[in-house]
Parts: structure tokens; C-alpha cells; sequence
């Protein structure tokens, strides 16, 4: 039988917030099973590139990265943010450790190839790209990586890399040793089938009715990317995927029943 482990993603709006933040890393900190954090960034990154006249450019909602913008994410996501999150872990006794994808090797990416974009240093990454053993022995020393969001392709190039494929990616080469559950924590209840009513939960998603639900315009377009790396999860071999509302974490562990589940 597999050992458990869960795999859990936070986004901008929860780091941006500390009080929610520490709320949050309370209930992450309490899991007792092996566990995994994948974060983004938030709105740190842009401010700070205001505050250096680096111009930000946005195209469909993707970042473009140039080499400005690569120096800025960088000290971020891989300094500010992850190792805010690390000491906020550790004053709650959670042993945990700050990676981005460049440190011993843990995540390689490659340039995201596009035929009319050119994002800069974008990095793309796929199941193969992750250093599975390594993390699985850093998880059997009982502690817990914490993963930004920066690659590298072992040439010397860093890369912005999206965070919630990192946690698919993760989830799915580790879902051969581990009975592996990925949770994306944001700050909605679940996918709703109306963004504005909290209640109108949609419990289950499949690949058909994820392409139902776009087709017809039904979905908001920042919950994308979510369901397409929960759907890529699940697809290879991932036990479970839910898409949860951040409060949520301690219930949802102890109780399984909030938010979406992503099924075959």
C-alpha cells in the first residue's frame, strides 16, 4: 500500500493576504501525513516592477518575462515569498524547505515555444521534468518542500513557470510511489457554475463536462488553467484532485467533502 501524500497549491490572493496567510499555514502545518507546497506569486512582483519603471506585458493573462521582469519574479517567488513561507512554517514547527526548480536539479523546464509569441523566459514542463527521487528522499528526512515558481534548463537560464502545472507535475510523477492527492486552494468555494453565487458548487468535473462547461462560456477564464492541470493530474495516474476554497484545507482533510472533484 502507498504512503500518502498530499500536494497542495496556494495563489496571489492568499499570499498577498498575511493574516489569511498565516491562517492557512496553521491548518497546512497541522496535516500529519507527507506533504508537499507549491506557491505563486502575487502582487508583489508587479509592484515592485512599478517601483523600477519595468514595464509589465500581459497578453491573454500570461506574463510576458523578459530578462527585467526574469530578475524581479526570481527575487520574488523564489526569495521573498518562499522564504516568508518557510519561516512562517517553521515558527509552527513544520520542517519545511524552500526550493526553486533550479536547486539540486528539482524541476527542468524548457522555453515555451509559441509560433506568433515570444514570452521570454517562460518555462514549459512536463511530468519527466521533475527530479522524483530526490524529492521523494527529502520527503522520507520528514521534510516538506516548498516550491516556487522558477524553473531552470540547466544551461544557466532561470524561467517563470505557471505554478499550478509545478503542482500537476509534481502530483503526477510522484503518483508512482504515493498514493498522491493534489488540492488547488483558492479563494472560491469550489468551481461555481455562477462566479457570483457562492452556493452554486459544481461537485464533480470530468473531462466532457469540462468541455462543456468552456464551450459554452460557463467558466471564468482565471479557473482555466486550474481545471486543465487538474485534468492533466488525474488523467496520469494522480488518486485524487479537488479544486477547494483556502479556509477550507483543515475540513476538507478531515471531512473530504468541500469543493470540486476532478474525475475521469
Amino acid at each position: 500500500m502507498k504512503n500518502k501524500l498530499y500536494i497542495i497549491k496556494i495563489g496571489g490572493a492568499l499570499i498577498d493576504d498575511e493574516e489569511l496567510l498565516n491562517e492557512f499555514l496553521d491548518q497546512f502545518s497541522e496535516i500529519k501525513e507527507r506533504k508537499i507546497l507549491v506557491h505563486g506569486g502575487g502582487k508583489l512582483a508587479t509592484t515592485l516592477a512599478d517601483k523600477l519603471g519595468v514595464e509589465q506585458k500581459m497578453i491573454n493573462g500570461r506574463r510576458i518575462t523578459d530578462k527585467d521582469t526574469l530578475d524581479i519574479v526570481a527575487m520574488v517567488y523564489a526569495g521573498s515569498i518562499n522564504k516568508n513561507i518557510v519561516a512562517k512554517l517553521q515558527q509552527k514547527k513544520c520542517k519545511a524547505i524552500g526550493f526553486s526548480g533550479a536547486d539540486a536539479n528539482l524541476i527542468k523546464a524548457k522555453k515555451r515555444q509559441h509560433a506568433e509569441i515570444d514570452f521570454g523566459f517562460v518555462g514549459d514542463i512536463e511530468k519527466k521534468s521533475v527530479n522524483k527521487k530526490l524529492i521523494s528522499k527529502l520527503i522520507k528526512l520528514e521534510l516538506v518542500p516548498v516550491f516556487s515558481a522558477i524553473t531552470h534548463d540547466k544551461k544557466g537560464n532561470l524561467f517563470n513557470t505557471n505554478a499550478d502545472t509545478i503542482a500537476s507535475v509534481i502530483a503526477q510523477a510522484l503518483s508512482e510511489k504515493y498514493d498522491v492527492e493534489l488540492l488547488y486552494c483558492f479563494d472560491k468555494e469550489g468551481v461555481l457554475e455562477d462566479v457570483n453565487n457562492s452556493e452554486s458548487i459544481i461537485k464533480n468535473i470530468s473531462e466532457e463536462e469540462f468541455s462543456t462547461l468552456k464551450n459554452g462560456g460557463k467558466l471564468h477564464k482565471g479557473i482555466l488553467p486550474k481545471l486543465e492541470n487538474a485534468l492533466g493530474a488525474i488523467k496520469n495516474n494522480v488518486n485524487k484532485v479537488f479544486l477547494i476554497k483556502e479556509t477550507e484545507l483543515k475540513n476538507h482533510i478531515e471531512n473530504h467533502h468541500a469543493g470540486t472533484e476532478i474525475c475521469l
